[in-house]
């Protein structure tokens, strides 16, 4: 499993996703904005804006909202203006994470990702550091309550790279420009997805347990409170019953 996949299974687990809603939509509203600024208002021809709309909608965030996150892109309204940064650095056991930002004041930004990591016993570190540790792909995770050898053959045949049976879902992997048309497939398929997003897969896993794991989860949890942080990726792995100790 992705470290990425494994930290949303432990937020899950964790019982988080409720507790932060409201930073969530405020996340997603940063997205669009920008989606739309880069790219256009229209989500038909601005793939990035489409998936962000689809995300938000997925969180039932108002229509209103959406709205005035696009209008807030384009221009049409007033708002604030986000730079994109992405923080690279090791945490404990020498994992990797990526950090991704949408920051309207880079020093700020960047003083609390790197107290974060030193607070957890990692450390920030130079542009390039671990990025090359990382693959960007389009992920669709599926429950296990489908035929395997059904969803094999459907998603191959719309353009999927890969179809992994893990330990809990069956994971979809795509090219990042292909990713929508695949999700879409799968889904006029009767192949419902658990979460879709496209999402930066780790080529190798650091396994982590006692005080690092501990540890790591801290890092992530803090990292991702972050009103500035979009999405944040790791290569670690813990067991389920080191995750349980844990929890």
């Amino acid at each position: 499993m992705s470290g990425h996949n494994k930290w949303s299974t432990i937020k899950h687990k964790k019982g988080a996703a409720d507790a932060k809603r409201g930073k969530t939509f405020t996340k997603i509203i940063k997205e669009i904005t920008v989606a739309a600024k880069l790219g256009g208002g229209d989500p038909a021809g601005n793939p990035r804006l489409r998936a962000a709309v689809d995300k938000a909608k997925s969180e039932n965030m108002p229509k209103d909202n959406i709205e005035r996150a696009i209008k807030k892109g384009t221009g049409e309204l007033e708002g604030v203006s986000y730079e994109e940064i992405v923080y690279e650095g090791y945490g404990p056991g020498g994992v990797a994470v990526l950090v991704e930002c949408m920051t309207d004041n880079r020093n700020r930004t960047v003083s609390d990702v790197r107290s974060t990591f030193t607070k957890c016993n990692g450390n920030m570190g130079e542009t390039g550091c671990v990025s090359w540790m990382f693959d960007k792909k389009g992920l669709i995770v599926v429950s296990k309550d489908v035929d395997f050898e059904k969803l094999f053959e459907v998603a191959l045949e719309a353009g999927a790279e890969d179809v992994a049976d893990e330990e809990e879902q069956f994971e979809v992997l795509t090219d990042p420009t292909t990713f929508i048309e695949v999700r879409e497939v799968l889904e006029k398929a009767g192949f419902a997805h658990e979460s879709a997003e496209v999402t930066m897969i780790p080529q190798t896993m650091v396994k982590l347990d006692g005080k690092n794991a501990e540890n790591m989860l801290k890092l992530m949890d803090r990292l991702e409170d972050n009103d500035d942080v979009q999405n944040v990726y790791a290569n670690f792995d813990i067991s389920t019953e080191e995750m349980e100790k844990l929890m």
